[in-house]
């Protein structure tokens, strides 16, 4: 699984139509709400507004007004083809004055994700667990160039330092393999750099 590292705005030309794809990392509905509403006042009065997003369990796609299965779903399938969780795609749309045909929307919306997607870079994200546990100064300074494959959420430096990390697979080996006790709590998606 993957997710953008930044926001992108790609803008091609179709037969005379604009498709403008905002590509925005998103971890909740609000989210994708606000950033519906934000495209609209950033590019007033198109045509259209289609779009498509997939949290962590949860998907979604809008025609808005274009025929059917013509804009919506295409996008989440590019979506889906690249493995990518919490991204919000929307596809912007003037029309130009030439109707393009079913065919010809599913190949427009499609191509215009697609490229906007080769101007973004990817992380990864894996699945791991948040965590919560209190360790001695010691055995925090071991722990500390670790603590990269994780999150840190919350750390309070007392007579100990107790810690809520997110963390990988790689990070529950380490603790594991010294010993250290820590709660584990819900699962999570943590995103890791190429």
């Amino acid at each position: 699984m993957y997710t953008i590292k930044r926001e992108c705005h790609n803008e091609i030309m179709i037969k005379n139509s604009r498709f403008i794809t905002i590509l925005k990392k998103v971890t909740n509905q609000d989210e994708v709400f606000k950033a519906l509403a934000d495209a609209q006042i950033r590019y007033p009065g198109a045509t259209h507004y289609c779009y498509g997003y997939i949290l962590e369990n949860q998907e979604k796609a809008s025609d808005d007004h274009e025929p059917g299965g013509t804009a919506g779903l295409p996008i989440l399938e590019v979506m889906k083809k690249q493995q990518l969780k919490n991204v919000l795609c929307i596809v912007v749309r003037y029309f130009g004055g030439i109707k393009l045909g079913a065919g010809g929307l599913v190949r427009a919306y499609t191509k215009s994700v697609s490229e906007a997607l080769k101007t973004v870079d990817l992380n990864e994200l894996v699945e791991g667990f948040q965590i919560q546990f209190k360790i001695d100064y010691k055995t925090y300074k071991k722990l500390e160039p670790y603590l990269k494959e994780g999150v840190v959420e919350n750390a309070t430096f007392l007579d100990q330092v107790e810690m809520i990390v997110d963390a990988s697979p790689t990070l529950l080996r380490y603790l594991d393999d010294w010993s250290i006790n820590y709660e584990k709590g819900p699962s999570v998606l943590i995103e890791k750099e190429f």
